[in-house]
């Protein structure tokens, strides 16, 4: 049985995406639907001393309202790596793994300077998943050029074309997936259940829902093990 998952690219994603990643033997960035202002593909957040900030790109998007994720160009008019880099390192300054990643955000930041927003987000998820050692097969649905519009028909056309037979989807998809589809087309469809350990974060209360960045640099090496739940 081969597996499947798909997922927007996002920029710097939560732990649930690299958990999903790692579970699956092909992971398809689903970049050739709709782009959405205001959104995980531009922004994300971290906690701070006064609450959680969202750290986002800006994005291109006057005049086009019906542009695709894979088309999605980021505003270079605007300083925003620098910024977003200068966020990081003052807010994480005090957290005890923030120097071994320094590589990482000059990489990420000011190594060039960015146009495809897609491009770059693939880029950074591709680079985390390396560091957390994650070995699974990457693919765009651009490139794949599958058809259908309705009903997870693409979807599935997907699949079929990567040869997969096992889905793993998020749990919120659950509510409008026609499962029977899946049964049909002989894919076995799966729901992924976050469940995560809670870990010392510089700020209270608690957050489990921000970019991965905030557990690299407050438990380095042990992240990739408080994600697969091997603590």
């Amino acid at each position: 049985m081969k597996s499947v998952a798909m997922l927007q690219p996002n920029y710097i994603p939560w732990k649930g995406v690299f958990d999903m990643i790692n579970r699956v033997d092909i992971f398809v960035f689903y970049d050739d639907v709709q782009f959405t202002k205001r959104d995980w593909r531009s922004r994300n957040k971290i906690p701070t001393s006064n609450g959680d900030v969202w750290l986002t790109v800006p994005v291109l998007t006057k005049g086009r309202m019906d542009q695709l994720i894979c088309e999605a160009e980021i505003d270079t008019s605007v300083n925003w790596q620098k910024k977003h880099h200068k966020t990081l390192t003052l807010t994480y300054a005090k957290s005890p793994f923030l120097s071994k990643y320094e590589q990482l955000l000059f990489d990420f930041y000011f190594e060039k300077t960015w146009i495809n927003l897609s491009e770059m987000n693939i880029f950074m998820t591709k680079y985390i998943c390396n560091i957390l050692g994650i070995r699974t097969r990457f693919y765009k649905s651009s490139d794949l050029n599958c058809q259908g519009d309705k009903d997870g028909e693409k979807v599935i056309s997907i699949c079929k074309k990567l040869g997969c037979n096992h889905f793993i989807n998020g749990p919120a998809a659950k509510a409008f997936t026609d499962e029977q589809k899946y049964a049909d087309a002989e894919i076995e469809l799966e729901y992924m259940s976050y469940e995560y350990p809670i870990y010392n974060q510089l700020y209270k209360p608690f957050n489990h829902h921000v970019t991965v960045l905030d557990m690299l640099f407050n438990l380095g090496d042990k992240t990739a093990d408080y994600i697969w739940g091997d603590i």
